[in-house]
């Protein structure tokens, strides 16, 4: 017989406990329907079960969707229509283009074409030390648009490069010789990859949730686009870019600051590759064809009747690749990541979409607004309190997920309540959302595989994060805030 593994009891026991706490004992407050409160009891206990791991997160979303429907706290009126309710996240099409995405993205590594990718740009601009730095960043800007899981794109395919150059200069962890160059550029590989997951919607998978987020406390109005969030991020992004190499070589200045053999070497594993494969071509041509109708390219030469729907264009190439047998239905199968982002983000997404329509969330967002109004500041100043309290609390995160799930909707109507422009306040927490990645060793799935690689002690990887959210966020609030300005998105 297998070996049983049950919910993990310590986690479980304190999930329970709290949602019991606030399902009981709380007294519901004035204004508050008891649907609501009795769901935001079933949510917390959730959020509780994914911090302490009480289960894989999406066994957790399973039990969720289980008890939603069988309580009917979103639905008093009938058994048929709780059941419906608490499956209606699956009809989000911003879930799905999540999970097709991810597994587009198995054909970057099986075809090679990820690696390839990074090689030859560090063959273009390896020559010194900052040059393999900038590679690494321009690499995955490339590849951020079609890998929804930056722990895929920054932690497997990025990183495996990072750590061949440097062994290639005998720079390792295990023999104390990680400053010459591994300890430098391990720090670039992570920092740059929370700037890469907040420059487009496909760059990681709790994206969508903040689109869905800011539409339901807003209106259809302030959707954002696939392509109007890459404008809005392409500024600041560019200039955390630039930067965050830089900030990092001050902090950690290599031993080795030229490497004129790193160029060579990256040759000599784009010749260990071969030529480039059909598989390869296909799989390139297919994220071109993405890129071209997500950025909605159709539209802008035939009109808004060729307007094609950025989930659409997730099916269409998904579809190619089929077709053309670079991926088969096994991969797609096989592919638990995919699955499992679905469901999870279904469960999530359902929940706080539903403490939105039952109220909760504008009542929550009154009472921290009319603290802040009672403080008598001006609206810029208290949504900067508001972002700087949701970036920081990510210390007590172990999942950017759980942690916009459990923030992102009631810190952006506290927002709005104070007066602080819609696009403005969603676009500057939407963003920091993927920045405050890089506080911690366990902040995304991206931190314990560069962390565990032994590179850098862990001060070394706080004091760096510390520097590069503060760095991070002075430029993503003002030089964003005058782009989105000069946008006129606010």
């Amino acid at each position: 017989m297998n070996k049983l593994t049950p919910l993990k009891l310590i986690p479980s026991l304190i999930a329970i406990t709290i949602s019991l706490i606030i399902w009981f004992l709380i007294p519901i407050p004035n204004g508050v329907n008891s649907n609501a409160w009795h769901l935001l009891a079933l949510f917390v206990g959730t959020i509780a079960a994914i911090i302490g791991k009480a289960l894989p997160i999406g066994a957790v979303s399973v039990i969720a969707i289980s008890l939603v429907a069988l309580t009917g706290v979103t639905n008093s009126g009938s058994i048929k229509g709780s059941i419906s309710d608490a499956l209606s996240g699956f009809s989000n099409d911003l879930i799905w283009l999540i999970g097709i995405s991810i597994m587009i993205s198995v054909s970057l590594n099986k075809t090679g074409l990820g690696s390839r990718i990074g090689y030859y740009i560090i063959s273009l601009f390896g020559k010194k030390t900052l040059g393999i730095a900038y590679s690494i960043a321009f690499a995955e800007t490339i590849l951020a648009p079609v890998t929804p899981s930056n722990t895929a794109r920054g932690g497997g395919i990025i990183h495996p490069i990072m750590r061949s150059i440097s062994d290639s200069f005998n720079s390792k962890a295990e023999d104390g010789t990680s400053g010459r160059i591994g300890r430098y550029l391990s720090l670039v590989n992570y920092n740059i990859n929370p700037i890469t997951s907040a420059m487009f919607i496909t760059a990681t998978a709790p994206n969508p949730l903040i689109v869905s987020l800011i539409v339901n406390e807003t209106s259809q109005n302030n959707i954002l686009t696939w392509g109007m969030w890459a404008v809005a991020a392409f500024i600041p992004a560019l200039v955390s870019l630039i930067l965050t190499p830089l900030v990092i070589y001050f902090l950690y200045k290599p031993e080795i600051t030229a490497t004129p053999n790193a160029p060579n070497f990256a040759r000599e594993c784009i010749n260990k590759l071969g030529p480039i494969s059909t598989p390869e071509k296909i799989t390139l041509c297919v994220f071109v064809l993405l890129l071209f109708m997500w950025i909605g390219i159709p539209e802008m030469i035939f009109g808004p009747s060729f307007s094609i729907n950025a989930t659409t264009a997730a099916f269409i190439g998904l579809s190619v690749l089929l077709a053309t047998g670079v991926i088969n239905w096994n991969d797609v199968l096989k592919n638990k990541g995919a699955w499992d982002t679905i469901i999870w983000f279904s469960a999530l997404v359902m929940m706080a979409g539903f403490l939105g329509q039952l109220g909760l969330i504008k009542w929550m967002s009154l009472r921290v607004g009319s603290i802040i109004n009672d403080m008598g500041i001006h609206w810029f100043y208290g949504m900067l309190i508001l972002v700087l309290i949701y970036v920081y609390s990510h210390y007590f995160f172990a999942s950017t997920t759980a942690h916009i799930t459990a923030m992102f909707a009631a810190f952006f109507a506290a927002g709005l309540s104070i007066g602080a422009p819609p696009m403005f306040l969603g676009l500057i927490l939407a963003f920091s959302s993927s920045l405050m990645m890089c506080l911690t060793h366990y902040g995304t799935g991206t931190a314990p595989i560069i962390f565990g690689s032994g590179y850098t002690t862990l001060g070394e990887w706080w004091k760096t994060g510390l520097v590069m959210s503060i760095v991070n966020l002075i430029i993503w609030f003002f030089v964003g805030g005058v782009w989105w300005k000069f946008l006129a998105y606010w």
